[in-house]
């Protein structure tokens, strides 16, 4: 007698939720399969008159989040503020040598991980997407919003306001 059972596998979960601007959207090809998206994230945090600021190096997971950074790109490429609440998963260092500049020959390191998720975008201080909350058990894992904005540039007019659609 043979008895069928599901087993279920367990995860621990390290996911980092704040804020941070979105830089440096990119595909990075692969030498077998499809190119995936990439992005930088400049993470604020401290005394929020004086934030410090941590560099994520991002590989964009799941279809919302990589539509989402997608729209991001024109608004990116055209130095326009984009400030995002993200969350990331499987946060991993990478050492490497600068190759030049004044720590050629030092090493450094890089924070990878993965943007499981997109809660709100805002630019140039524009709120243009805003999570819908999906039930009591996503709310605590979203970023919150900042509580003054970060010092920004003087707004762009009107007619340099991003569209809906590309942000």
């Amino acid at each position: 007698m043979t008895t069928n059972t599901n087993a279920q596998k367990s995860f621990f979960d390290l996911h980092i939720t704040g804020l941070g601007y979105l830089n440096r959207i990119r595909e990075v090809p692969i030498r077998k399969g499809d190119p995936f998206l990439a992005c930088d994230i400049v993470a604020l945090h401290g005394d929020a008159s004086a934030p410090e600021k941590t560099r994520f190096d991002c590989k964009v997971s799941g279809g919302e989040a990589d539509k989402l950074i997608r729209r991001c790109m024109a608004a990116v490429q055209a130095e326009k503020k984009v400030l995002i609440g993200f969350r990331l998963g499987d946060l991993t260092p990478d050492l490497f040598t600068y190759q030049g500049g004044e720590k050629k020959g030092q090493t450094g390191v890089s924070l990878k991980a993965r943007l499981l998720f997109v809660s709100w975008i805002k630019v140039d201080g524009e709120m243009v997407y805003k999570a819908e909350p999906k039930g009591d058990a996503e709310q605590p894992q979203q970023a919150q919003q900042p509580a003054a904005e970060p010092q920004q540039p003087a707004q762009s007019s009107p007619e340099e306001t991003p569209a809906v659609a590309s942000f």
